[in-house]
């Protein structure tokens, strides 16, 4: 049986509270956006074949203090690093760059990157995407060089990638489009279809948000008065934060449905997930979705639910244009109506062109030495059935959701939780102490006496509460 290591904070398979997934280390287990749990879990899921063990690496490849221990245990019981990865090529993620590449660079096994992208912020839309100083490039060197060396070709999201790493003496030969896995997570099967001609009012919709984008603002509040079933589904782990304990972070912009004054979360008009099976299966229950997350936009797709992209940066525009999934421009959300936006909706491409865009993805896999569910004979049920097995999370709500209120008990359950994890099987390769193994026991000792208490006093609409709640 192959062992492969995948980056990514969690596996689809542990079982994981939102406080855990969030309070892990200080980005969560999705790395501060939930938007990441969309296509590493597809990852995860596409090659977890009948004879091969994917194991999440809890980010620990890129945090500091690796050391040549870890490396060497990695090396030992693993043959293949499988690196997710999004807009990687940008100068906030320089530091966490710095510390994967290094981790690359001291394995002997092969390493493949899936699907990375540059960065891009609003002003990207009006010139070159991929502008970066020279720290920068240099540090994309070293990573590509350090990634070709241990594999056949890199998998980058879209053209505007492609044409950065081309600048730097990438050529075809080196970098693959490959989109994003996401849409990828059951193979050929997407199909996108609108169900009616045209949206209603009392229709179930939901709209996601970047609130750097401050057309979202208006476009937001004029929707909600308009659609009385929209609901906001918020990706940003200190938005996630405000839901899981009802309290305010230290700054906010009034305009945005970041604080619990915001009618969005006066209203309970909020809800997001910790687990993309959850987070996929409401979106299964909707009409419609839009907004400016690429990710959140892409997981009504996966469910098969229409969904248009606001997009408002160039990162997100290689992505859609290469899946031919419908966009309009954010700059134009303050006069956009989510009926029009629904009814000229045209999902034609994005059906007829998946089978080509995922036979590509499979070919690049192959080509890096990686084997799928898809390929004949390495099919495992068996992964759809444990995954259906694995309870239900809480949706993350300002009302009857996975709320805990703030104070001294709860900083202490966050803390035992964080232990939990760290030391739990989630991690198998990271060495054990006897001090570690000890505080494992005790730590789980202790929470499940806090948790046995804490569902003595739920509410029967607390404990009840569904990822399907609308």
């Amino acid at each position: 049986m192959s062992r492969i290591l995948l980056r990514a904070g969690r596996s689809p398979l542990d079982v994981l509270d939102a406080t855990a997934s969030i309070d892990y280390v200080p980005g969560g287990t999705f790395a501060g956006n939930i938007g990441n749990l969309m296509f590493s879990g597809a990852v995860h899921r596409i090659l977890s074949t009948n004879d091969a063990d994917v194991v999440s690496n809890a980010y620990l490849g890129e945090r500091r203090g690796v050391t040549q221990a870890y490396l060497d245990r990695v090396n030992a019981d693993f043959d293949h690093f499988v690196i997710p990865l999004a807009n990687a090529f940008r100068p906030g993620f320089t530091d966490t760059l710095k510390r994967l590449t290094r981790t690359i660079e001291g394995l002997r096994i092969p390493a493949t990157v899936v699907g990375v992208g540059v960065g891009g912020t609003v002003s990207s839309l009006a010139g070159e995407c991929g502008t970066a100083s020279g720290e920068l490039k240099r540090l994309v060197r070293r990573f590509m060089d350090a990634v070709l060396d241990r594999s056949a070709r890199v998998g980058v999201r879209g053209d505007q990638t492609r044409q950065f790493l081309r600048g730097l003496g990438y050529g075809d030969e080196h970098v693959q489009v490959i989109g994003c896995p996401s849409l990828f997570r059951y193979g050929a099967n997407l199909r996108v279809s609108k169900p009616s001609a045209r949206l209603t009012t009392d229709d179930p919709i939901a709209i996601n948000i970047t609130p750097s984008v401050e057309e979202m603002h208006e476009c937001s509040a004029r929707h909600a008065s308009i659609y009385r079933r929209l609901v906001y589904i918020p990706q940003d782990i200190a938005t996630l934060r405000v839901l899981l304990s009802g309290t305010n972070p230290k700054r906010f912009d009034p305009k945005m449905p970041t604080y619990t004054g915001h009618p969005f979360y006066r209203d309970n008009r909020m809800i997001s997930f910790t687990d993309s099976p959850s987070w996929i299966a409401f979106m299964r229950t909707l009409r419609f979705c839009f907004g400016t997350r690429v990710h959140g936009n892409f997981a009504a797709i996966v469910a098969g639910t229409p969904a248009v992209v606001l997009v408002h940066d160039k990162r997100t525009l290689e992505l859609v244009e290469y899946f031919d999934l419908p966009y309009r421009y954010a700059w134009e959300a303050t006069h956009l109506d989510a009926a029009d936006l629904y009814e000229d909706a045209d999902f034609t491409r994005l059906n007829s062109g998946h089978a080509d865009r995922f036979r590509t993805f499979l070919a690049f896999l192959r080509e890096n030495g990686l084997e799928t569910i898809f390929d004949p004979g390495k099919e495992n049920p068996d992964y759809d059935r444990h995954l259906a097995a694995v309870p239900p999370v809480l949706p993350l709500r300002p009302k009857d959701g996975a709320r805990r209120p703030a104070g001294p008990t709860e900083w202490i359950r966050r803390t035992l939780w964080r232990n939990t994890y760290r030391f739990s099987a989630a991690v198998p390769h990271m060495p054990r102490s006897v001090v570690g193994v000890v505080a494992f026991r005790i730590a789980r000792k202790l929470l499940m006496r806090i948790d046995d208490k804490r569902d003595a006093n739920l509410s029967p609409a607390s404990r009840t509460a569904t990822a399907g709640t609308a």
